[in-house]
């Protein structure tokens, strides 16, 4: 069939679908959000053979291993799959919600209501666990999704996809609420960013390449889920002990995700002491360390850092290091490098977290906490559909309140305007 055809159709279905979904009241909604979270557990095995054909391809095609990780699926993964739609089921719906309500001196009653956005499509690389997360949310809001994922995960997405939409379907709601594009061609992508008859919105997930397409190509509105070049900033107050702790979890936890940290900053009061701790700790998980001139005067087994290094995201082992001689000498560095995910400083100084705090531009700010629990899930929203890492409508960790908008809503008793 026709490509162009085929995406009619499948923005027409959406558009129905999301009309359906208008009507279902929470009740319902977590009934479907049950079943589907029994039957991700239930047909796990379906799940992961097909992801073993994924992985198995990724592997033979050179992808590096901090990738591979981001695309396996394992039965501890799909139970935090499964979990995740629970935890939908227990948070407040958004939707009907009247946020505001004023009565005019003519006596009519106006408020503003929360609704859904409507039709959503989701642009994402090799994460199938984004498939289930990214249906929770939109049809706990009562969003349709269109999900149009990366070509090295088509097999696991096609089989998230089916179970959802079959569990869906003895459960009597609409299971064209969740549609996959299977053609993973640049073309039809390009094709889809320009749906804006049938997609009310778009959300690209993933690299800096990917975002940048689709927010420069869209004709549909975009909500911009940033890159991470998240850094841990070492003050001239910080205990050194925490500080390897932190940098250890935000770097090693796990490699390819968007909240690990990439990039270090370090006081040069403290960089002769805490620097080898944080540097050998670094090391015994092959960590390569990437400094500038001070820094490497600190650790022998470093190499010369570029300019492109303190902007580079990496999703590897790697990590730049720079050294500072001030608090703000390093808000500055942080604010020019930073791609506006998360940024934390290590220190006890209270003036000197308050500053960080206040200055430093980013959707999530920490204060002695790993950069890493910038995630739905970890701030209590269950899945999330993306870490915006704009300033307009959402910000940070999006979870359902971010899926709506609002509507006016007039209450009168027969006014006229004069």
């Amino acid at each position: 069939m026709n490509q162009n055809i085929l995406l009619e159709e499948i923005g027409e279905r959406a558009k129905k679908a999301s009309r359906e979904m208008n009507l279902l009241g929470v009740t319902e909604k977590n009934k479907g959000l049950e079943a589907v979270s029994a039957a991700l557990l239930e047909k796990r095995e379906r799940m992961l053979a097909a992801n073993q054909t994924d992985v198995k391809a990724a592997r033979e095609s050179g992808m590096k291993e901090s990738l591979v990780d981001r695309l396996t699926l394992t039965e501890e993964r799909i139970a935090g799959m499964a979990e995740g739609l629970r935890q939908i089921i227990s948070l407040t719906d958004p939707v009907g919600e009247v946020i505001s309500m004023k009565t005019t001196p003519q006596g009519l009653q106006i408020g503003q209501k929360r609704v859904p956005l409507g039709v959503i499509g989701i642009i994402y690389e090799s994460r199938p666990n984004v498939t289930a997360d990214a249906f929770g949310l939109c049809f706990k809001t009562g969003n349709a999704v269109i999900l149009r994922g990366g070509r090295d995960a088509i097999h696991s997405n096609q089989a998230i996809v089916e179970v959802i939409r079959e569990a869906l379907k003895q459960c009597g709601l609409p299971a064209d609420s969740i549609q996959l594009l299977t053609d993973t061609s640049h073309e039809t992508a390009e094709r889809f960013m320009r749906m804006n008859q049938y997609v009310d919105v778009l959300i690209p997930r993933g690299g800096a390449g990917l975002i940048r397409t689709v927010v420069e190509k869209s004709t549909v509105p975009v909500i911009e889920t940033g890159t991470g070049n998240c850094h841990v900033y070492v003050d001239e107050y910080a205990d050194i002990d925490m500080a390897v702790d932190i940098i250890e979890n935000a770097k090693t936890q796990r490699l390819g995700v968007c909240n690990a940290c990439e990039s270090l900053v370090v006081h040069k009061d403290i960089a002769v002491r805490a620097l080898p701790m944080i540097c050998e700790k670094l090391a015994t998980h092959q960590v390569e360390i990437r400094g500038d001139e001070r820094a490497r005067e600190c650790f022998d087994d470093m190499t010369e850092a570029t300019e492109e290094d303190f902007g580079t995201e990496y999703l590897d082992k790697i990590i730049s290091v720079k050294t500072v001689d001030s608090i703000e000498e390093a808000i500055d560095h942080i604010n020019t490098y930073n791609t506006g995910h998360s940024e934390t400083i290590v220190t006890s100084n209270y003036d000197h977290a308050m500053k960080f705090l206040n200055e430093i531009d980013a959707a999530a700010v920490y204060v002695n906490a790993s950069t890493r629990f910038t995630d739905g899930f970890e701030f209590g929203f269950g899945a999330e559909i993306g870490i915006s890492t704009q300033k307009l409508h959402a910000r940070g960790p999006m979870g359902l309140q971010a899926l709506t908008t609002t509507k006016f809503i007039i209450l009168g008793n027969g006014q006229i305007r004069n």
